[in-house]
């Protein structure tokens, strides 16, 4: 069994991330249409479980979770579509949930798993290996006997701890997934339980899409969690986790002042959204596009088209695909 404290160290970097997301979250405030806008609300709890599930290698694309959840017919594998429809309901409840009960942890995974997984709603009764998206074994979980322990363990710490809930949630979110004391869904319940814990803090974060910029950042993700194991504390990833937390607080604000200016129309947004995705990768493609954008292939290659028509993407033909940078 281990000490009731996580191990982990506050850098200097952590408390800069928490002053600059505490900055943003006023400026959100002052700015943001969230509270009165149904539709971008919507449209970001849309982005935050088509983010989630992508991570977890569920192949529906951002139009398709979209058309999923307004009741459209879709041709997908009925597993993807029926974890988009258990995210979403979740996601809806998440104000109901106290985020330091283990009912509710088990209620959520019963919720989040139903009629995917044997063992949903409970803890895992066998032990598992932890593997990342290219199946390397991450870590072993703990064995199944000590789980339950360990986790209520981990929600007294959550809610009696006076560390900051900004490093609190992320120190959370990583002890979860150490812990892995589901059969399956450990990585969707630890970020639905993360975004619950910082609305706890600030409502505002209900609604940011924080898992689509974990998804944008995916194999960052992935390396501050081997990281993290390798050092046995997770400083690299509650570092990581700030820094998604403070670009998914950007990216809303802009869209927030642009749609407040009535300046910000759909094509602004669209490049805004392609600048920031181009930021972390060497270049974007149609299928890129579709994702972020939400749109079909033929409108993500005319978004394309017309930005390389204007210079501010060049296009080339690489390995058989067209791909678009920067220069």
């Amino acid at each position: 069994m281990r000490n009731q404290k996580p191990p982990f160290e506050i850098t200097n970097q952590m408390i800069d991330y928490v002053a600059e997301i505490a900055e943003l979250v006023g400026k959100l405030s002052a700015v943001s249409s969230l509270s009165a806008n149904p539709t971008l609300r919507r449209s970001n709890r849309i982005r935050t479980i088509h983010g989630s599930l992508a991570i977890e290698q569920n192949a529906l694309s951002l139009e398709q979770v979209t058309a999923v959840l307004n009741g459209k017919h879709v041709l997908a594998p009925p597993k993807d579509i029926a974890e988009v429809k258990n995210a979403y309901e979740i996601y809806e409840r998440l104000d109901e949930l106290d985020p330091y009960s283990v009912e509710d942890l088990l209620t959520a995974h019963g919720i989040m798993t139903r009629g995917l997984v044997e063992e949903s709603g409970i803890f895992r009764t066998r032990p598992v290996g932890v593997v990342d998206n290219e199946e390397h074994v991450l870590h072993f979980g703990t064995l199944p006997q000590y789980v339950p322990d360990l986790v209520m363990e981990l929600l007294d710490w959550a809610k009696t701890s006076e560390v900051h809930m900004l490093i609190r949630s992320c120190v959370f979110h990583y002890e979860l997934e150490l812990i892995h004391p589901f059969a399956d869904g450990n990585g969707r319940v630890g970020r639905l339980w993360h975004t619950l814990l910082l609305s706890k803090w600030n409502s505002a974060f209900a609604w940011l899409p924080v898992e689509s910029i974990i998804h944008d950042r995916q194999q960052e993700y992935y390396e501050a969690i081997n990281t993290s194991n390798d050092a046995g504390e997770p400083t690299l990833f509650i570092e990581f986790m700030l820094s998604a937390i403070k670009a998914s607080l950007v990216e809303v604000i802009n869209t927030s002042r642009g749609m407040s200016d009535g300046k910000m129309d759909k094509v602004t947004l669209r490049w805004n959204k392609i600048q920031e995705y181009l930021k972390t990768h060497d270049y974007i493609m149609n299928a890129d596009v579709r994702e972020l954008c939400g749109v079909s292939a033929a409108t993500a290659n005319r978004i394309l088209t017309n930005l390389a028509t204007k210079n501010k993407i060049k296009k080339y033909h690489e390995n058989g695909h067209w791909i678009y940078r920067i220069d």
